[in-house]
């Protein structure tokens, strides 16, 4: 989905670690990493997808992780796990703590301790929404439930570990397998006429595809500090007008044989355990600059995901 750049042929070929291979960013992780050399993929059943084998990582239990990371040695560490149930969150606070804070602080130690560069993926959830502009990198964060809570304290603990790390930031994510946004709409929209979508919470749609391409352009460039950086497609939207978009251009491409209305509510008409940013748009003037990257606006990705689905 990222244009090609040469950078990734010239780049040293390197042994790359990669949690949460199954998940939605993990998957395309495998895909955009291979150029780049030998991806060793590690889910919590040991099994991918397709059906082959692979090491065995489990987040709930952060104490193994060192041991996994020593054995396999590798140069660069790629965490795409997550606990992303938001709303379990507040009733399954240690669970979530263990894997978005825990975990990651086990592994940035581990690889402090061999020098491996670390990639980590955030939230824009650890912002409170309230925000009249988009967000920038260094810009007070404030979660407002357990999710965001446990993302910023994994944020603070691969910081605080010593290890060379590259933290991104992003928000919306969806993709053509897992569990998401875009996928709900298009089941949906087999099933019902009209649908009720929030229309008062403000972000980015970014495909998964996208986070993939950007971190192994990222990787395949020298290393230049550590740090966090927005990620996310460009320009923003509401949920009901990403579902409007979704609906519109499945029904252009023949994946629906309908585009159902949807009718835009308010998040206090669909109550639910989380409180989620009401504003939450990404600042990524730091990733397109230190990067040399140029991201495409959010509804011309979701595009490009749908032309891939026919």
């Amino acid at each position: 989905m990222f244009p090609h750049d040469d950078a990734l042929n010239e780049a040293r070929r390197m042994r790359i670690l990669l949690f949460g291979a199954n998940g939605q960013v993990g998957h395309e992780l495998r895909r955009s990493l291979a150029p780049l050399g030998d991806v060793v993929a590690v889910t919590r059943s040991g099994a991918l997808e397709d059906g082959l084998t692979c090491e065995i990582a489990d987040f709930d239990a952060p104490h193994a992780l060192p041991g996994l990371i020593q054995r396999i040695a590798p140069d660069v560490v790629v965490n795409a796990a997550a606990y992303t149930a938001v709303d379990r969150a507040e009733s399954d606070r240690d669970a979530a703590f263990r894997a978005n804070a825990e975990a990651p602080q086990r592994i940035a130690e581990a690889c402090a301790a061999r020098d491996a560069l670390l990639v980590h993926y955030s939230t824009d959830y650890v912002f409170d929404g309230t925000g009249t502009r988009p967000y920038r990198e260094d810009d007070a964060t404030a979660p407002l439930g357990v999710y965001g809570e446990s993302k910023l304290a994994g944020e603070q603990a691969v910081q605080a570990s010593g290890a060379r790390h590259l933290i991104f930031r992003t928000a919306w994510v969806y993709a053509a397998h897992g569990k998401n946004f875009m996928r709900t709409m298009l089941r949906l929209a087999a099933e019902r006429e009209e649908l009720r979508v929030v229309a008062d919470q403000t972000g980015t749609p970014t495909p998964a595809a996208l986070i993939a391409d950007v971190t192994a352009l990222a990787l395949s460039r020298p290393f230049a500090r550590s740090g966090i950086w927005h990620l996310t497609a460009a320009d923003q939207t509401t949920w009901h007008g990403f579902a409007e978009v979704i609906f519109d251009a499945a029904h252009a491409r023949g994946l629906i044989a309908r585009a159902p209305r949807v009718v835009p509510i308010a998040t206090a008409e669909y109550p639910t355990p989380a409180k989620r940013p009401g504003y939450s748009v990404l600042d990524t003037t730091g990733l397109r600059s230190d990067f040399g990257v140029d991201l495409p606006d959010w509804s011309m990705a979701l595009c490009g995901i749908l032309d891939n689905m026919r």
